[in-house]
C-alpha cells in the first residue's frame, strides 16, 4: 500500500502546525520588578468566583439552572462567543430587579441588536423565576 506518503505528509504538515501555533520553544523573558516605597505592593491573590459566592444563594441557584440550560453554548463568563460574556452582560446592566426582570423577558422572548446582529433564541420554556434567577447570578459578576 502507498499509505504511507499521505500519512508522512500529513503528520508533517501537523508539526509545522503545531510549531507555527506556538508548539515551538517558549522565548518569555522573565523578571521580578522590585518593589520600592514608590511602587505598590501586588494585589494579593484573586480569589475565585466559586470561593467568593460559595454560600451566596443567588449564585448557587443561578449557577445551577445555567447549568442545566443552553446558555453556556452561546455565552461564557469572560469570553465572547456567539453572544455576549457574561462579564459584559454585568458591567453593562446594574443588579436592580428592573433590569433583573427585563433581562430575564429578554431571555425568555429572544432578541436582537443590543449586542450586534446575532440574535439570541428565544427561550419559551424557560419561567420567569428560572430566567431572573439566572440574570441574577450573570449580574453578580460585576467587576
Amino acid at each position: 500500500m502507498k499509505i504511507t506518503k499521505p500519512l508522512n505528509l500529513g503528520l508533517a504538515a501537523l508539526a509545522g502546525l503545531a510549531f507555527a501555533c506556538g508548539g515551538g520553544e517558549k522565548s518569555a523573558e522573565t523578571t521580578t520588578p522590585e518593589v520600592s516605597e514608590t511602587t505598590p505592593a501586588a494585589p494579593a491573590e484573586e480569589i475565585s468566583l466559586e470561593e467568593k459566592y460559595k454560600d451566596d444563594p443567588i449564585y448557587i441557584k443561578g449557577l445551577e439552572k445555567l447549568k442545566t440550560s443552553d446558555c453556556m453554548s452561546c455565552h461564557m463568563v469572560e469570553r465572547k462567543i456567539v453572544g455576549p460574556s457574561y462579564a459584559d452582560v454585568a458591567a453593562k446592566y446594574e443588579s436592580t430587579d428592573e433590569n433583573i426582570t427585563m433581562l430575564a423577558e429578554k431571555v425568555i422572548a429572544g432578541g436582537v441588536g443590543v449586542w450586534g446582529e446575532v440574535p439570541m433564541p428565544p427561550h419559551p420554556n424557560v419561567t420567569l423565576e428560572d430566567a431572573k434567577d439566572m440574570v441574577a447570578y450573570v449580574l453578580l459578576l460585576k467587576k
